[in-house]
């Protein structure tokens, strides 16, 4: 594929406004529709347009392939302890343990704030890794 400048230029310039607004999903998904899901996907859609845009290559400058498995895999186990801390706490499999907040404040939903965190950290990762190997073709 012929690589463009109009696209290339284009590309870096949207990229971080798309970074920006997976965070601004992740960490306001408690309060307002978005969270780790969404806005993981939203980040994983900026990385993924920049590989598009400047190659895999380029792309794995900026965020390489083991950093990103390194990401995944923290992010699956702080989930299992997250969930594991509220039968510590005497509850059930990710019952919340951390006290609440006021309504409308960050964070106020005890510990489903973190939890988005974690969850967009793992989808990013995730479908950006799935993303990478596609476009090398292993």
């Amino acid at each position: 594929m012929k690589e463009s400048e109009i696209v290339s230029v284009i590309s870096r310039k949207l990229v971080p406004y798309i970074l920006i607004f997976g965070l601004y999903l992740i960490s306001y998904g408690h309060l307002s529709p978005g969270g780790g899901f969404q806005g993981g996907v939203v980040l994983a859609s900026g990385i993924i347009l920049l590989a598009l845009a400047r190659g895999t290559d380029s792309a794995q400058k900026l965020f390489p392939e083991k950093n990103l498995r390194i990401v995944e895999a923290k992010a699956f186990f702080l989930f299992l302890f997250m969930g594991i801390g509220g039968l510590v706490a005497g509850g059930y499999f990710l019952q919340n343990f951390l006290p609440l907040g006021k309504a409308g404040e960050v964070p106020s939903a005890g510990f489903i704030f973190f939890l988005n965190l974690i969850i967009g950290l793992k989808v990013s990762a995730g479908i950006s890794l799935i993303c990478f190997y596609l476009l090398k073709g292993e």
